[in-house]
């Protein structure tokens, strides 16, 4: 989660159009944990349905001229390709499109995730203790997403072979299967028992194993869970998963280039150490 925009101009834009969207939606916001994206560009919070049940409305705003495609369209996307997965995935219970001048806005409201997410952060900071239970649920799951055919896209091969050697030093691995992911897969996407996992913007096409391969990047802090995802998911390690696992290895080390996840840096250089060892 983010700060409200330094500017207080977007700031009311997006709370005014954030109100516009729940009474076109037919819901009351509640006081409480409001949500911002990156530079203001989303605003989320809680709500009530007319008929009571809890409900949770995400508002994202985007120029004019952006707004289609696999990021504007992932939720309503998910929710023609796959449901609720057995309750895993937060229904999306209505859309609401917006504009103002020359940007647009669309609002999501979906069923409310009751039950906290398993960290503030993309990157986990402590151990985590999770039964048997949620990993099985957590494998299943994804193996569900994997098997759906879509044409949208969340990695291009044009990116692997750019930088992948750019940032591990080594030529691109040839991808055995593409699967399809979540794509966002960390643990502030990631809720405890029972497992729950919001955020489908950019799900789409990816190297098999790739979802596997971000759970366990942004575990690298904590070897006991790290070692745990291995073992939930063995695509990790083996000549299957090599092209998700420099791909994922890759995409952070070039945020780490640019000044993000900082962090992560050492840990992310040891593993493309091992990667161009295999």
């Amino acid at each position: 989660m983010y700060s409200p925009p330094p500017d207080p101009g977007t700031e009311r834009r997006m709370r005014a159009h954030h109100a516009s969207a729940a009474r076109a939606l037919d819901v009351r916001t509640e006081p409480g944990s409001e949500s911002w994206g990156w530079a203001g560009r989303t605003l989320g919070a809680p709500a009530r349905t007319a008929a009571g049940e809890p409900a949770w409305l995400r508002l994202v705003a985007a120029p004019e001229n952006k707004a289609s495609g696999k990021l504007w369209d992932g939720a309503l996307d998910a929710r023609h390709a796959f449901g609720d997965l057995d309750g895993h995935r937060p229904a999306l219970l209505g859309v609401h499109d917006a504009f103002d001048d020359t940007t647009a806005y669309r609002a999501e409201l979906s069923a409310r995730v009751e039950e906290p997410v398993l960290s503030d952060d993309p990157i986990l900071q402590h151990e985590l203790q999770l039964p048997d239970t949620w990993w099985e649920d957590l494998a299943g799951t994804l193996e569900k997403v994997a098997a759906v055919d879509t044409g949208r896209v969340a990695v291009r091969q044009q990116y692997m072979d750019r930088a992948i050697p750019q940032f591990l030093g080594t030529p691109a691995p040839t991808v055995t299967r593409w699967t399809t992911a979540h794509a966002e897969l960390h643990w502030a996407n990631l809720t405890g028992s029972p497992l729950q996992a919001p955020d489908w913007e950019g799900w789409g096409q990816a190297p098999e194993g790739f979802d596997y391969a971000t759970l366990y990047a942004y575990t690298l802090l904590q070897p006991d869970t790290a070692a745990r995802v291995r073992a939930a998911f063995p695509v990790l390690g083996s000549p299957a998963g090599l092209a998700a696992e420099a791909t994922v290895c890759a995409q952070l080390l070039q945020t780490v280039d640019r000044g993000d996840n900082l962090i992560l840096a050492d840990r992310l250089r040891d593993w493309s150490d091992e990667l161009r060892r295999r």
